[in-house]
């Protein structure tokens, strides 16, 4: 039943004591006081809890003065919100659950930035992501991907080592939370980011149950193969490198202004900045600004205004106010920030570059090893799908290829040298594949001694797809010319595009083939080409094959 279970955004807070007195010292006391709110401690959970209820009122609903000088009609509307805020500790761990504006009560400073988003490249489904919300180093560019159906997670194109993925939303594996017990055969979504937005439990005992549930599955599950490069790129955690950071941004602080410092919206606050039409800045002062817009001369003025070494400290406490009416004070905002969170900037010190990003440090390049040689790895599977024969020493390329499909792979269609003609220029042929297996899976074969060839195999096997997919000429004379060869027997449709590509590759001199005896500079390229391939619906499968003579090289099975 519905009702068993309520959907909810919960925050895991850190450096928060799992005693009462502690969690109700943790929320900002004289914002509980200006909207009266009243504290509760509730004893039916049986965990140490404070659970806060408020009102937020405004006696005339901002439109109101406004419209009635457009249309000379005045009408009077009051406008009424309400907010809650639950405090739990389990386990020894404080999670707030906020309803209705109770996240607005939960300092953004004690939440967990990354609790959301650690279940769910644990739990969801990596076939079935529903959307992200990126950010990409250095370039204070904040992407975001919706797909409601759910898609695999190449197809988001958020798979890179320059970009931070904030936020993944999608479909769960099945996993033993209440929600599950009442929706058998049903697919449980979630949204994981800073907070994890998810149906839980309403009853006491149903509730506890399902948070230590979410707790297990962050501490002990390990991240999906296709999820765990969210996990390469985390904040600096060098005590030494950070204070070196600080201080080096402290003193870009208290120069003019030279571009360095640039605005971004802040991952957790998008929904606000797209409904916000005023901004309150309020910086190391009793007053406010008010604007149309974040104002970041304003916010640079302000922190120039310090003294050195309190620039930054300046930023951290500054806040930033987003509310739909002028008019509108803290008390009704649509979100509060840290002023810090607003700015990006770039810091190099020495060879290395770090870049601020809501509010913490990242150094460039830093997953950048990690994520080539796991993009690489995930090419080459256990079992391959498929396996060719010997190459035999001598052989030409194009006399392998015809074997294979004369001989081993009869039902196999050898396109080896058959072309078609290059819609940016009629003269020039492309080759779109070696051979063209029955469900239209694209081979494309190569021998090679050093990364030259490989990085041509590559590059045909981005060319290929882009024709197939880009141009409806390359397509129709593609699918002639398949079914002519075949005589019929292989008819593609005629809005034919691949879905699967098969790199096979002879490696000269290399015992196996396994990603570390890919060349350097392939691994690099292929990692690229893959990548590419994989946000644009097509999926690679690397598979070697067996030399003979001087390049008899056992395929690793």
């Amino acid at each position: 039943m519905a009702s068993n279970t309520a959907v909810r955004t919960v925050y895991r807070l850190s450096a928060v004591a799992p005693t009462q007195e502690a969690m109700l010292d943790a929320l900002d006391l004289e914002l509980l006081d200006r909207l009266g709110a009243d504290p509760h401690l509730p004893d039916a959970l049986g965990v140490p809890a404070v659970y806060v209820t408020c009102g937020m009122e405004i006696a005339e609903a901002p439109w109101c003065a406004l419209m009635a000088r457009t249309t000379g009609i005045t009408v009077t509307e009051g406008v009424r919100r309400t907010a809650a805020v639950l405090l739990l500790a389990v386990d020894g761990t404080v999670y707030a659950i906020g309803c209705d504006q109770g996240y607005r009560l939960i300092p953004d400073h004690l939440k967990d930035k990354r609790f959301g988003l650690s279940f769910a490249v644990r739990q969801m489904d990596p076939n079935l992501i529903r959307g992200a919300v990126s950010r990409s180093l250095g370039q204070a560019r904040t992407d975001i991907s919706l797909v409601p159906g759910g898609a695999p997670v190449p197809l988001l194109g958020i798979r890179d080592h320059s970009r931070i993925v904030r936020s993944l939303g999608g479909y769960l594996d099945d996993l033993p939370l209440t929600r599950s017990r009442y929706t058998r055969g049903k697919a449980v979504s979630a949204q994981g980011g800073c907070g994890l937005r998810i149906a839980l439990g309403v009853e006491p005992e149903a509730l506890l149950s399902d948070l230590r549930a979410i707790a297990r599955i962050c501490r002990e599950d390990f991240p999906h193969q296709e999820l765990e490069f969210v996990d390469h790129i985390v904040p600096v955690e060098d005590t030494a490198a950070l204070g070196v950071l600080d201080q080096a941004l402290d003193d870009l602080l208290g120069r003019p202004a030279d571009g360095r410092i640039s605005v971004s919206v802040p991952s957790e606050h998008h929904a606000a900045y797209a409904e916000a039409t005023t901004y309150l800045t309020r910086i190391n002062s009793p007053g406010a600004l008010r604007s149309d817009d974040f104002d970041l001369d304003y916010v640079l003025t302000r922190a120039r205004l310090a003294p050195p070494g309190a620039r930054l400290q300046a930023l951290r406490e500054g806040a930033v106010t987003l509310a739909r009416d002028r008019r509108a004070g803290v008390a009704h905002a649509l979100a509060v920030t840290s002023a810090l969170t607003w700015l990006e900037a770039g810091i190099s010190l020495g060879p290395r570059r770090f870049f601020l990003m809501d509010g913490e440090w990242y150094e460039a390049g830093s997953a950048y090893v990690d994520e080539c040689r796991s993009a690489v790895a995930a090419l080459f599977p256990p079992s391959p799908s498929v396996s060719l024969p010997a190459w035999i020493d001598g052989e030409s390329e194009n006399a392998y290829n015809n074997r294979v499909a004369d001989e081993e792979r009869t039902d196999w269609l050898c396109l080896d040298t058959r072309n078609v003609a290059n819609p940016l220029r009629a003269r020039d042929q492309v080759e779109i594949c070696d051979l063209l297996m029955p469900d239209g899976t694209l081979v494309l074969v190569k021998r090679a001694g050093g990364s030259g060839p490989l990085s041509h195999l590559f590059n045909q096997a981005r060319v290929a797809v882009e024709l197939l997919q880009e141009s409806a000429r390359v397509r129709a004379e593609f699918t002639a010319k398949v079914a002519r060869l075949s005589r019929g027997e292989l008819v593609l449709p005629d809005d034919f595009t691949p879905k699967r590509i098969v790199l096979a590759m002879l490696l000269k001199n290399r015992e196996n083939l396994i990603p570390d005896s890919v060349f350097g500079f392939s691994q690099i390229t292929i990692a690229q080409t893959a990548k590419a391939l994989a946000a644009r619906g097509v999926s690679v499968e690397v598979i070697g094959i067996p030399g003979s003579g001087a390049d008899a090289l056992p395929v690793d099975a």
